[in-house]
């Protein structure tokens, strides 16, 4: 179990730190288009598709860190306003749901990037199937961070203001 949880943890700072690499370039390139577009008049046409890309990449590979800092904040605020126990098993519940949801997602991207992969990015010469293949490689890293939130839960880690009140 240990060796699982340091094998997550080590997925979620690259999930994390991906996720914050792809948004800085989606942001940088949706300056530098207003900037082309409306200062100088030279709309760029790939910084687009790119920012995009970026985007859907960005926020996909943040889901795994905010699976694994319990960040649902809609399940988070149930949890904690319920008995410890039964918050426990609402929290493995989600977690539950929430592997079997990104196995399906895992799935039915791989299948879509390999659909799209002859499909051409108008203003790139790129196939559609890098925007796609976003969908099957953030489902590894939150399956990963969902699995490993069920063990810490399971080890009574789930919420820190529970072992706080206690």
């Amino acid at each position: 179990m240990a060796l699982f949880l340091r094998l997550e943890t080590l997925t979620t700072r690259i999930a994390l730190g991906l996720a914050i690499i792809f948004l800085l370039i989606a942001t940088g390139l949706a300056v530098y288009q207003v900037s082309a577009r409306f200062v100088f008049g030279h709309p760029s046409t790939w910084s687009e598709v790119i920012t995009r890309f970026a985007m859907i990449w960005g926020v996909f590979m943040g889901v795994a860190p905010g699976i694994r800092e319990s960040g649902m904040i809609a399940v988070d605020v149930l949890q904690r306003s319920l008995p410890q126990k039964l918050g426990l098993g609402l929290h493995l519940s989600a977690a539950v749901l929430t592997i079997i949801f990104f196995c399906i997602l895992f799935w039915q991207g791989w299948a879509m990037a390999e659909r799209v992969a002859n499909q051409k990015v108008a203003a790139l010469d790129m196939s559609m199937s890098w925007a796609y293949a976003a969908l099957p490689v953030s489902s590894v890293f939150i399956v990963l961070a969902a699995v490993g939130s069920a063990i810490r839960a399971a080890q009574g880690h789930w919420c820190p203001e529970a072992e706080v009140l206690q």
